[in-house]
């Protein structure tokens, strides 16, 4: 271990993990300490790191080598490839201890005595038998106006960190948030998995409904409906409306029918009609795989302007790949469907041009009733990622993409089942 004698752990989040040979492993995401019933200085045991897969797995705190401002190394390349989970006695700092309120009793701080303050971070340092040691704790007075001071004292003068006292309510979770503020939907849900269960109610609790919408998209549909049975009936309609319709009508479908019907009658009808009109096709047909949000214009728009459409970086890849060209109405369901226009070619179309000139009214189209596997046949057969659902009258109804597809043939669990392999392969042999 390099010659450290004081380091704090909010500091260590979001650290590039080295190998010995200098190679990325992951970035640090959480410090494990061990907090006992009977009151005694914690230990640290190890650090909780995010591979490059996004899988979270436990470092002891005897393989790091050394701890620098800007990364921390380990002295082996060979790490246990398991899934971190927490066990009993162990506790996250980031995730469970900071912004905790304890009491702090200490002579040179009489200003604090009998006062609740917020811890805003923990301090660990080595001792002689090469332990890392909880030896210091930041604390911040409570101040109405203003943030208080802060202040480091020792962990003995501290009270209320005990595995009871951290299981107290409203601890804050600033720290979760600020840590999940640049990361992408799915890798907050990888961790909001992760999490304890009061820490995770906290955060679901805290975050926005559009960010909870956008992460609950990238949960399996049994966590989905766990954590929204969890929110009271409004929150829970304003979370739905935030997401996509295909994706509210999946998660709706597992959901007790009568509780089902309540929601959508309380959502508003822009928002629920679409969903109603999914929830009335099979989850395994291409009508119940379906987004009715595809990119629809008119066949007087331009090329300028279609582009301007697909830009928009609210669509996926998927979905910006085709421009449906239909009679009005616009919205689904359309007006006649009469073609679409790919990507590739109002790339090479001069911008004045109208999308109906250069329309592809030969690509096949889907029904609402076909199965799982004849959607499949038809992506692999025309090479799409993404195409148009038409009723028997010619009208548009909604867009199958190859993202939609996917998460009905993937096996269950998949979003958080990665390949040992491929892991190995990113990261050494496991022991």
């Amino acid at each position: 271990m390099a010659a450290v004698n004081r380091v704090y752990a909010a500091q260590l989040a979001g650290l590039v993990v080295l190998g010995p040979d200098g190679e990325s492993l992951g970035r640090v995401r959480d410090v494990v300490i061990s907090m006992s019933i009977v009151r005694q200085q914690p230990r640290v045991l190890g650090l909780v790191i995010e591979m490059l897969t996004r899988r979270r797995i436990f470092v002891p705190i005897l393989r790091v080598t050394a701890i620098e401002p800007h990364a921390v190394t380990l002295n082996t390349g060979t790490v246990s490839l398991r899934r971190f989970a927490q066990r009993p006695g162990e506790v996250l700092v980031l995730g469970q201890v900071l912004d905790t309120r304890v009491r702090v009793d200490d002579p040179e701080l009489p200003q604090l005595v009998g006062q609740d303050v917020l811890v805003v971070d923990l301090a660990i340092e080595p001792n002689r038998t090469r332990d890392w040691m909880v030896t210091r704790v930041a604390v911040r007075g409570i101040r109405r106006l203003r943030r208080g001071a802060v202040h480091v004292v020792r962990w003995q003068n501290v009270s209320g960190l005990t595995p009871s006292g951290l299981a107290m309510p409203d601890q804050g979770v600033a720290q979760l948030l600020h840590q999940f503020e640049d990361q992408r939907p799915i890798e907050v849900a990888d961790a909001i998995r992760e999490l304890p269960p009061k820490r995770r109610t906290e955060v679901i609790n805290a975050l926005d409904d559009e960010r909870l919408a956008d992460i609950l998209q990238e949960l399996s549909e049994e966590e989905q409906s766990e954590l929204l049975l969890q929110l009271n009936t409004e929150r829970a309609v304003d979370v739905l409306e935030a997401m996509d319709p295909d994706d509210a009508a999946d998660l709706l479908g597992v959901l007790n029918p009568t509780l089902t019907e309540l929601l959508l009658t309380r959502m508003d009808p822009e928002d629920s009609d679409p969903v109603r009109r999914l929830l009335a096709h099979s989850p395994d047909t291409a009508g119940g795989l379906m987004t009715t949000s595809p990119v629809t214009m008119a066949p007087d728009t331009t090329v300028a302007e279609a582009l301007a459409r697909v830009r928009d970086p609210d669509l996926t890849p998927a979905l910006a790949s085709l421009v449906f060209v239909v009679r009005t109405p616009t919205a689904t369901p359309t007006g006649r469907y009469l073609g679409c226009v790919h990507l590739q070619r109002l790339l090479r179309e001069p911008p004045a041009s109208l999308v109906s000139g250069i329309l592809d009214d030969d690509l096949p189209t889907l029904s609402p009733g076909q199965s799982l596997t004849s959607v499949t046949r038809y992506f692999a057969a025309y090479n799409l990622v993404c195409g148009p659902v038409i009723d028997e009258q010619g009208h548009l109804l909604g867009a199958v993409t190859v993202d939609d597809l996917l998460d009905h043939l993937l096996p269950p669990g998949w979003r958080h089942q990665e390949d040992e392999a491929d892991l190995q392969r990113a990261a050494g042999p496991a022991q």
